[in-house]
């Protein structure tokens, strides 16, 4: 299947350090900017839903708000799995998987910011 790149907002609009929820075909997309870079990932944490853009954003490093699992916006892997100690979250680390979140191309052109998906 072939990727579509469709218009995803404007580069003035997102300061560097800024995070951001995007609807583009469908899909919910956290659109990040670090220095002069864009990332774009997947918003939902695949541990329990969390929206990542209400997250925490270091560096390149997304916190997700609801258990603080971490991932890098480079490439969506898990930098963390879970935060914290005690019996709920060893369970939690038990019945779900690390899984690393999807990343999309993105693309400046001008003002536009485009992704590919």
């Amino acid at each position: 299947m072939k990727n579509t790149v469709i218009e995803a907002g404007r580069a003035g609009e997102i300061e560097s350090g800024i995070m951001k929820e995007v609807t583009v075909d469908g899909r919910h997309i956290l659109l990040a900017r670090v220095g002069d870079i864009y990332y774009a990932v997947d918003n939902r944490c695949p541990h329990a839903g969390g929206k990542l853009s209400e997250g925490k954003l270091e560096d390149t490093v997304v916190t997700c708000p609801k258990h603080g699992s971490q991932f890098d916006l480079k490439g969506g892997n898990v930098v963390r799995w879970l935060s914290g100690s005690g019996m709920i979250s060893a369970v939690g680390r038990v019945l779900k998987k690390p899984a690393s979140i999807r990343k999309y191309n993105v693309k400046v052109d001008g003002e536009k910011i485009y992704l590919e998906v």
